[in-house]
């Protein structure tokens, strides 16, 4: 049993993102880090009622950042795993 809250956290809109879904019928989805490729394409599928066809993973490091305020203590943002789904010939998703 697929939780979909449990796996897809969003969906990333972003110049690259929407080039890929207009052009490539691909499209891009921020995932928890415990999520992996066979549940992110069954949450997609349960979701979005399109067959998913493949899935590719990154794993995104946070930057360092330094903090004005505390002298010699700097931080991070927080790592990021993002999913590309490719979808079948003739599927699509509505993004508003």
């Amino acid at each position: 049993m697929v939780f979909t809250d449990k796996i897809i956290k969003e969906i990333c809109i972003t110049e690259k993102a929407s080039e890929l879904s207009s052009n490539l019928n691909k499209y891009v989805f921020e995932v928890y880090k415990s999520a992996n490729r066979t549940e992110i394409a069954k949450a997609i599928e349960k979701m979005f009622d399109v067959k998913v066809s493949r899935v590719n993973v990154l794993n995104k490091k946070g930057k360092k950042k330094s903090s004005r305020t505390r002298a010699g203590k700097g931080g991070r943002t927080s790592d990021v795993k993002r999913a590309i789904i490719s979808l079948k010939e003739g599927d699509k998703i509505e993004i508003v």
